[in-house]
């Protein structure tokens, strides 16, 4: 690891087969990997998007913590939707989260690599000076 860098853990075994870590902490940088809406407690994943949507927020906000940062702390986000369609009714979710905070966003469409994922969110924050 590199001076000042700290790497962010879910627990997942994906993360050390594959070669990465839920986030990256780097000074007032935090980097979060794209993000979905498994729930790791359970292993379980909704086939619901909005659901989906709900969780990841909730993952990334735990990952976030870890590095000493929160979700008011988002400065750009990135949604990835496996259907066009899915977009509109997560927005409920998408304002619960982040209607005060207004971080940069990009909406994508695009496959995922498992079927049951509707959604993933990656996000980067730039914590406060202290």
């Amino acid at each position: 690891m590199m001076a000042g860098r700290e790497l962010i853990s879910s627990g997942s075994e994906f993360e050390k087969k594959i070669g990465y870590s839920r986030a990256v902490a780097d000074g007032r940088w935090v980097f979060v990997s794209g993000t979905t809406g498994f729930d790791y407690a359970t292993m379980t994943i909704s086939s619901d998007v909005v659901e989906q949507t709900d969780q990841c927020f909730r993952n990334i906000a735990a990952a976030l913590e870890k590095a000493g940062s929160s979700l008011a702390d988002v400065v750009r986000v990135h949604y990835l939707l496996t259907r066009r369609e899915d977009f509109e009714p997560i927005w409920p979710v998408l304002q619960k989260y982040f209607g005060d905070v207004r971080p940069a966003c990009t909406v994508m469409v695009t496959g995922l690599v498992d079927e049951k994922m509707l959604i993933e969110i990656e996000v980067t924050a730039l914590k406060p000076e202290a």
